[in-house]
């Protein structure tokens, strides 16, 4: 019999739900058709692209338009069985030849957000189309330039209909991202969640890592941060829990069924959740608390005038980089708290903890001890 299989594949495996596809990988294969269409006069239909972990999915195409120097391609998201705002939402890429050296230029066409206030991933003024869509964005018009001989010059303008009044539904006003929604996805994919069901993938995921003798096992909320733990570690897939929003989860059942080591790993905007006591991590059932993150950047050493900075950010990552820029360690603190409130939900289980906090390229921005 060959082995159990664990990690975030088997965990979405073991749910039954449908996977969908990001925002970011609908505007990447409506870029990929328009510029097709653009050399070549024949929109591909469907449209293959390759995502980041090399699923090769196909869009049909929902619009087509082509005028000279210009062509418009629409894809419908497909959101699986995640509840998703956008599920059903037409984004539209229309891609507009530039002279030869003029790269690729991003747009916000309507439906798609400005951002306004900094703290994000994005300066201010860019549209809100996040790094990882727009690198398959310039991966794909440069595979197709290539296939065709072209330069691979291009304005790219992406839109969504109707993404102003669905942005309504986000947090994309709170955060200063103006008229419309983000372009958004690290994988492409969007792995859905049913609470319950996906509570009951974790249990089954450290069921698997034990049963096959892994004493250090790690919860992770994503995929970014899944590829940093194993940079860090070496851990096998069998060993990572995809834990995504459910921390509580993980550490209750960990309680019960205790492993030698359990390393948290997450993005720093959400361990900050986790760090002020939150284990639902869900940003519709929790939110990152400014005011705790000048608490704790006072214990760090902030003054009085940084502390207060640190409670107007716009985001946790703006206030990270407040005190990134004083010295003051924000990420390590973050990193401890939460390490900490695992630890009281572990309740004196056998478990050493420790927590890495991640920026949204990966990159370390704190760590806790093991205790």
């Amino acid at each position: 019999m060959s082995e159990a299989k664990g990690g975030r594949s088997a965990q979405l495996k073991h749910t039954g739900l449908r996977p969908g596809w990001t925002t970011g990988a609908c505007a990447t294969a409506a870029t990929t058709a328009a510029y097709t269409a653009l050399l070549t006069g024949d929109f591909p239909d469907p449209v293959s692209i390759t995502l980041p972990k090399g699923q090769t999915p196909a869009f049909a195409l929902a619009v087509e338009e082509l005028d000279g120097e210009r062509a418009t391609v629409g894809v419908v998201k497909d959101a699986g069985d995640d509840p998703d705002v956008t599920h059903g939402a037409l984004v539209r890429a229309t891609v507009r030849r530039l002279p030869p050296g003029s790269g690729v230029v991003f747009r916000a066409g309507p439906g798609v957000g400005t951002v306004t206030r900094p703290g994000l991933p994005l300066d201010v003024g860019e549209p809100a189309i996040n790094p990882m869509p727009r690198q398959m964005m310039r991966d794909h018009i440069a595979r197709v330039a290539a296939d065709h001989g072209a330069t691979g010059d291009v304005e790219i303008t992406v839109s969504v209909d109707h993404g102003e009044e669905i942005a309504r539904s986000t947090w994309n006003p709170r955060l200063g991202i103006l008229g419309g929604l983000s372009i958004l996805g690290t994988t492409g994919v969007v792995v859905p969640y049913s609470c319950s069901a996906w509570i009951d993938s974790i249990r089954r995921g450290v069921d698997v890592a034990r049963a096959a003798g892994h004493t250090h096992v790690a919860g992770c909320t994503g995929s970014t941060s899944e590829k940093t733990v194993v940079a860090e570690y070496g851990l096998p897939e069998i060993a990572l829990l995809d834990m995504g929003d459910f921390a509580g989860a993980v550490f209750k059942y960990v309680r019960r069924h205790p492993v030698d080591r359990l390393t948290v790993c997450g993005g720093f905007a959400k361990l900050s959740k986790l760090a002020a006591g939150h284990l639902d991590l869900h940003s519709a059932r929790s939110q990152v608390d400014k005011g705790f993150l000048a608490e704790l950047a006072r214990q760090g050493g902030a003054d009085a005038a940084l502390a207060a900075e640190v409670a107007d950010a716009n985001t946790g990552l703006a206030a990270l980089q407040l005190c990134a820029a004083a010295g003051v360690p924000l990420g390590d603190l973050v990193a401890v708290a939460a390490r900490d409130q695992a630890l009281s939900v572990l309740r004196g289980a056998p478990v050493a903890v420790d927590v890495i906090c991640i920026d949204r390229a990966g990159a370390v921005v704190g760590r806790s001890a093991v205790h």
